[in-house]
């Protein structure tokens, strides 16, 4: 009987990848380190960026044009083109399986605009887009007779081929459940990687809990070549608070909504009409505070860097509060915990971390390369922890999604096409003779802080070339840490999330410290 195909992780990328496989027959196994809906597609406010009609031939190049643009230079232009074409297919097979997007009164799809973007192309679900999509993807995944899915398991490597030849490929995962010593071996018939990005590298930052960089680790580890992981897109609005980050969606400011520091508001105050002439965003681009995200939370960190302030403001009062909180209940909720009301109270916003825009280099079929440039049989990655030549250099608004799903359709008809060349071997046990059981957890947790505030401060929004060279230092000495524990010890989650955290926060400073000129989200105050 040939093993299941294993999907690490559940947001819109794994379950959509999940459900095309179980459609065509497969077996598949899902599995995630915490509950089915713990993923940053649950967290995505905004939308998902799509041209419906293929005929739309402007629209089309005009989208196409807006990703390279924020993309800095950096995209795979065919890449680019080829998924914006394929937007309205997977758009449809996201209502058939019951996604329920934002209309307007005539029937239409209401659409919205975000930063970078020059049109209202942006379906959404009012601001909890990615909560409706994972909504019913989970669903349809729930009832789905072929598809299993286990909750707190923590996949820990990938197994190595090793009958006839190692470099054949993947042959299964090492997965532990939590709460349990034991490690268990999954053989598989291949394995997805969906396991999203590594905000919880920097703090603040908007990702889950979930978001420790697991699957670059695991895929580095295995030999597949990472790119581009100096591009960290930083969100430029969450809500300055010192125990929460609370994501402000960017789809407000495409409603007009507009970012002011002390003085730009004190100057709109006294004049009154328009905010937006007032915007310190405007000295970085004349799209203000619409500019791409990049540059938005640059300028923001800058501003905030020298007036010694901890935010700036995000304006709303000069906009109908009514409309506001009913296009933005999501926003208007979390605002009611701090005692702020949308259209009346100016809300304290600084940039956190946000999304991984480099990731495992794949190819436009989601094969996972490896460092020598070939394919790596049976290893994809898709979302967020892949790199498809999309997003360049700075990810556009609410492309993400939109790639995320076209390349889990495309990962999925891989498996299916490739040929069967399944032959039942041995499948190595963990090992574990000789380990303890690890019984000091505050270490972890002290190494953890160190690896977060070394990131946040010298790995942030600007850099400079002696603070990443200072933060290789400390994560050198990090890594040596962590590795000697990992030796002696038996896995748990903390150990298994912080070894692969400090591997990527290595490789992100690594390709940060090798670049010679500034694009999109690096920026490097010596290259100047």
């Amino acid at each position: 009987m040939k093993p299941p195909v294993a999907v690490v992780g559940s947001g819109i990328a794994g379950l959509f990848c999940a459900l095309r496989l179980a459609e065509q027959g497969r077996d598949v196994l899902v599995l995630t380190k915490r509950n089915i809906e713990d993923s940053s597609t649950n967290w995505a406010q905004g939308g998902i960026a799509a041209i419906l009609d293929r005929t739309e031939k402007g629209a089309i190049e005009a989208h196409v044009q807006d990703t390279l643009t924020a993309g800095d230079g950096a995209c795979d232009e065919e890449v680019v083109r080829s998924i914006v074409l394929e937007a309205g297919e997977r758009i449809r097979d996201l209502l058939e399986l019951g996604v329920r997007f934002q209309e307007n009164g005539d029937g239409d799809w209401h659409l919205v605009k975000e930063g970078g973007h020059s049109a209202r192309r942006i379906l959404h679900a009012k601001d909890a887009t990615g909560r409706e999509i994972e909504r019913a993807l989970v669903a349809a995944t729930e009832a789905h007779p072929r598809i299993t899915v286990e909750s707190d398991a923590v996949v820990i490597d990938l197994i190595r081929r090793v009958h006839p030849r190692p470099e054949e490929g993947v042959a299964g995962v090492w997965v532990q459940r939590e709460g349990e010593n034991a490690v268990r071996t999954v053989q598989t018939s291949a394995v997805v990687l969906a396991t999203g990005g590594a905000g919880q590298l920097w703090e603040p930052t908007t990702n889950p809990a979930v978001s420790t960089g697991d699957g670059l680790a695991m895929a580095h580890r295995f030999g597949a070549a990472v790119r581009d992981l100096a591009y960290v897109q930083f969100h430029p609005t969450t809500v300055a608070h010192p125990q929460r980050t609370l994501l402000i969606t960017e789809a407000l400011r495409g409603e007009g909504a507009v970012l002011l520091d002390d003085e730009g508001l004190e100057a709109w105050q006294n004049k009154g009409g328009d905010p937006a002439p007032f915007s310190f965003t405007l000295d970085a681009s004349p799209l203000g505070s619409l500019a791409t995200r990049d540059i938005v939370a640059r300028a923001i960190d800058a501003r905030l860097k020298r007036s010694g302030r901890p935010h700036v403001w995000l304006v709303t009062a000069h906009l109908d509060a009514a409309t506001l909180q009913e296009r933005f209940p999501y926003v208007q909720s979390m605002l009611d915990d701090l005692g702020l009301t949308l259209g009346e109270d100016h809300l304290p916003v600084r940039p956190a971390a946000h999304y991984t825009v480099g990731g495992v280099h794949v190819d436009t079929d989601g094969r996972a390369i490896g460092t020598q440039g070939e394919a790596l049989p049976g290893l994809y990655a898709i979302g967020e922890v892949a790199s498809t030549g999309m997003h360049g250099a700075n990810r556009l608004a609410s492309n993400s999604l939109l790639e995320a799903v076209v390349f889990a359709k495309r990962a999925a008809d891989a498996i299916l096409a490739a040929p069967d060349t399944h032959d039942p071997e041995h499948v190595p046990a963990w090992r574990a003779d000789g380990l303890s059981l690890l019984e000091e957890h505050g270490a972890l947790a002290h190494d953890l802080h160190t690896l977060r505030s070394t990131m946040g401060r010298e790995v942030g929004i600007q850099r400079r070339q002696r603070r990443l060279a200072r933060a290789r230092r400390r994560l050198d000495l990090l890594e040596d840490e962590v590795e000697a524990t990992w030796q002696r010890c038996k896995p748990t989650r903390d150990l298994v999330e912080l070894r692969n955290m400090v591997l990527v926060g290595r490789l992100v400073v690594d390709d940060a410290m090798s670049r010679t000129e500034n694009r999109g989200l690096h920026y490097n105050a010596d290259l100047e």
